[in-house]
């Protein structure tokens, strides 16, 4: 049997509304967006990596670095959009198709291969799932309280519960022994998952939350998660960029980019 052809997608663009340029903010001196995608051909289950972007300056970085990119409209509200947009024309663009669709955030510069592979195994060992992600324990307080964190929780075959930016399980009956969790935003889709998920109305909870993973949750649909044991951190702010800089001071995998052997 054929094994079933893997593309990352990591959507990047300039103008966030809480952090503008953060794609190409740098962290030990290399573009946050770089460290996504040479941490991201790193992973033994991808077959191809892509920067899907809006803005000529992420497209510029991309081909400084040798990384494959594709323009897309500058109109989208949601990166699940562009990176279905994306999908669509880097098949039209290699004449192959995707089966599965990694998207992979751009503000997890500490992504680590291993994190990827886990989740797209998923996929790989079940074909009946559409989608799946990946989750880390939360380790301080003020992570678990912030409402830029989002927060998951899963019932006991590791299926999603919940998404939330509010604190969940709630601290209010001072359960101690709950697991406390945060999404990591690497997320393989099925391809037509993704494009059914894009033609879905967004729900109430994912609206007033602002979790995309939620409309999944929504519609009836199982999100399988992933746990991980490394400690990441993703840029939402400026202070964040700071934290993560100096958590990378003495990160191994920076030393392993290549732009020239990158897939």
């Amino acid at each position: 049997m054929t094994k079933p052809r893997v593309v990352a997608i990591i959507p990047a663009r300039m103008a966030s509304s809480r952090f503008p340029g953060k794609p190409l903010a740098l962290i030990r001196g290399v573009p946050m967006v770089g460290h996504c995608y040479f941490r991201t051909v790193m992973a033994k289950t991808i077959d191809e990596t892509w920067i899907a972007t809006c803005d000529r300056e992420i497209m510029d970085y991309a081909r400084s670095i040798g990384a494959k990119a594709v323009m897309t409209k500058d109109t989208h509200d949601r990166c699940t959009d562009r990176v279905a947009e994306a999908m669509l024309k880097i098949e039209a663009e290699t004449g192959r198709r995707a089966d599965i669709v990694a998207l992979m955030q751009g503000d997890e510069p500490m992504v680590v291969p291993e994190m990827v592979d886990d989740a797209v195994r998923i996929l790989l060992d079940d074909p009946k799932l559409p989608v799946a992600t990946v989750m880390a324990d939360i380790s301080t307080e003020a992570e678990f309280l912030d409402a830029n964190t989002v927060k998951v929780t899963v019932d006991q075959n590791m299926r999603a519960l919940y998404f939330s930016r509010e604190p969940i399980p709630t601290p209010q009956k001072g359960a101690k022994d709950a697991p406390r969790r945060r999404h990591v935003a690497i997320v393989p889709f099925r391809r037509e998952a993704l494009l059914r998920f894009n033609a879905l109305p967004p729900g109430p909870l994912e609206m007033a939350e602002a979790i995309d993973m939620l409309r999944f949750l929504e519609h009836g649909d199982p999100v399988k998660m992933a746990l991980t044991r490394t400690r990441t951190m993703s840029v939402d702010t400026a202070e964040d960029l700071k934290r993560v800089d100096a958590a990378m001071a003495s990160d191994p995998l920076v030393a392993h980019y290549a732009p020239a052997s990158a897939k």
